[in-house]
């Protein structure tokens, strides 16, 4: 697999482990990985939330550690990375109203580039009108955004993930493993 480079946005109360373990497995992998938010530059931090599946109607939620961001948002050239990754957590529900943020994310999709999106990237994906006649999976509680962006809601188990061109998706960070490998596979195409 040749290095990448890749670029993901994120934002306050990403949710922890979608975004620190992608952010260093792909390191690990020897590809330069750009973390960004809007109005923040390098340097800066985003707080995260641990989410988890403990017997209730939904996930709760504790706080989780502050994110470094290692590159300026204002700098982000989109054309010059190779993949796109998109956190879940709650960042995705006030990022998609950001038109940069959906301009980048239309770019990685007009451009045939990798894309990972994870739990409630979902949304980031539906407002950018990315989803028509694509499968794609996320947390249950976004179906609708998926359905109604005209995408296939994929409703698999927690540890899986679907791909669909050149998008990946899972449904929550239990499906690193899968969601991660299949990335893996579009990145090295």
């Amino acid at each position: 697999m040749s290095n990448k480079k890749i670029l993901m946005i994120t934002g306050d109360f990403t949710e922890d482990y979608e975004t620190m373990v992608p952010f260093q497995a792909l390191m690990s992998l020897g590809h330069t990985v750009h973390t960004v938010c809007p109005d923040k530059k390098s340097g800066d931090t985003v707080a995260t939330a641990i989410h988890d599946f403990e017997g209730d109607q939904t996930y709760t939620e504790k706080p989780g550690h502050r994110f470094a961001l290692n590159a300026t948002f204002a700098d982000i050239k989109v054309e010059d990375y190779d993949a796109l990754v998109i956190p879940g957590g709650r960042a995705p529900e006030y990022l998609r109203l950001n038109k940069t943020v959906i301009s980048m994310v239309k770019h990685f999709f007009d451009t045939n580039k990798p894309v990972a999106a994870v739990c409630h990237g979902a949304q980031l994906l539906a407002a950018a009108g990315v989803l028509e006649g694509r499968k794609c999976s996320a947390y249950p509680a976004c179906q609708p955004e998926v359905t109604l962006a005209k995408g296939e809601f994929m409703d698999i188990p927690v540890d899986q993930a679907v791909t669909d061109g050149n998008l990946v998706t899972a449904p929550a960070w239990p499906a690193h493993p899968a969601w991660l490998a299949q990335f893996y596979v579009l990145l090295d195409k």
